[in-house]
């Protein structure tokens, strides 16, 4: 009875996995439901698909990382209102912003829409304009007095006649607030404001009021950039480096998966299949993450295929010396999980915590090596030890492996 509820279970399980392997690689269409493969549904980077990466410099020197903070979101604005998604905007060094922008080859209209100075508004019912960015004193996030995120507006002199007389004439009427042409927000007026000092409510979240507090408090970019690096990747040198990628993944994984076979036997068969689920989860997971998979990710995600391998090959080997000892296979298969573990969880955790600092203190590719050697690295101490575990198991109790042969073992 035992052997057969294994037999089932075990055939569920690989058929699950070759499932979900199928699912990922090829996707299915239900009636309406769709699942994509997860070649459409995993961001492919600047150095895959190709495009523009920028490296702007601030003019005059270092500057505050708030100051620098307030550029990027603005640029962010920027770049995301030209309808390019899977963008990088991100800090380097102390006084420089990465810009990545995967898909677009003209980089004299990125350079155009990232240096301009840009203008924000106060624009009442009557499109006249009210306010400028040169009448805002200050603009920060908080919690209102109903405990929902508001932006506190304080004015300079010079804004706060005018806005005095434009609340004034407007009272429950909308005063919109523009950054160039886009709408940060919209707030009705409630009260005629005399004191120079507003709240503005409406949000969400108080990281969207955040958000606008910075780019509001900035009025125009607060920096003035100029380019030190413009580079562009052709798409047809990306295609070249993806194919190139794509076919030097699939044949380490085969040798990896055919040295896992031939040499631990019975058991590489069950090392196979859970290194098949690895692989599924591992980009699932980035699939999930919305993460932008580059070459050096690519590289980060077969390096920890050959450490998910290393994790069964401990465990394995662990087996084989019980086995040699005269232990029972049942015994020998429990034993080695136990004495492999804190060599598996010693080797995998130092390199999280490794590839934790190279995420946190890297820019760019080193970002994207560093996440992909983190994910991966988790997913594999998973699979090793309950998927690989629950599968060898499985095959021990219905008699597929029963001799020490079936572990490459010859006892005399």
């Amino acid at each position: 009875m035992k052997k057969k509820k294994s037999t089932i279970l075990f055939l569920i399980s690989v058929c699950v996995v070759g499932l979900l392997a199928f699912t990922g690689f090829h996707g299915f269409t239900i009636g309406d439901y769709r699942v994509k493969p997860f070649t459409q549904t995993i961001n492919k980077g600047l150095d895959i698909q190709g495009g523009i990466s920028v490296l702007e410099e601030v003019k005059g020197g270092a500057v505050d990382a708030k100051t620098l903070d307030r550029a990027i979101e603005l640029i962010s604005m920027r770049v995301n209102k030209m309808g390019i998604s899977e963008t990088l905007v991100a800090k380097e060094g102390l006084n420089r912003i990465r810009i990545e922008i995967p898909g677009k080859f003209d980089s004299k209209e990125i350079l155009d829409t990232v240096a301009k100075s840009g203008e924000l508004k106060f624009v009442g019912p009557d499109k006249a304009t009210i306010l400028t960015g040169k009448d805002v004193k200050d603009a920060t996030a908080a919690y209102g007095q109903d405990n929902k995120p508001v932006i506190n507006l304080v004015l300079h002199d010079s804004g706060r006649t005018k806005f005095a007389v434009a609340t004034q004439k407007f009272i429950g009427q909308v005063i919109t607030v523009y950054m160039d042409a886009d709408v940060l927000t919209a707030p009705n007026v409630k009260v005629a404001i005399t004191d120079g000092r507003a709240e503005i409510s409406g949000f969400a979240t108080l990281a969207e009021a955040t958000t606008k507090s910075q780019i509001i408090k900035s009025g125009a970019l607060p920096v003035s950039l100029k380019a030190v690096s413009v580079k562009t990747v052709g798409a047809t040198l990306g295609e070249a480096a993806m194919a190139q990628s794509m076919k030097a993944g699939v044949v380490a994984i085969l040798l990896v998966f055919l040295f896992m076979l031939l040499y631990y036997r019975a058991p590489g068969v069950i090392a196979d299949i859970s290194l098949l689920l690895y692989v599924v989860l591992v980009l699932g997971a980035f699939s999930a993450m919305n993460a932008t998979l580059t070459l050096s990710g690519i590289a980060g995600f077969l390096l920890t295929i050959g450490m998910a391998v290393d994790a069964n090959v401990l465990i394995f080997e662990r087996m084989r010396e019980e086995l040699k000892t005269g232990k029972s296979i049942k015994s020998s298969v429990h034993a080695g999980f136990h004495r492999a573990l804190p060599s598996i969880l010693d080797s995998n955790i130092t390199t999280i915590v490794a590839g934790l600092v190279l995420y946190m203190m890297g820019t760019g590719s080193v970002k994207g090596f560093a996440l992909t050697l983190v994910v991966g690295t988790i997913i594999s101490i998973f699979t090793a030890l309950t998927c690989t575990k629950f599968l060898l198991k499985l095959a021990v109790e219905m008699g597929l492996i029963s001799k020490t042969s079936h572990f490459g073992v010859k006892r005399g």
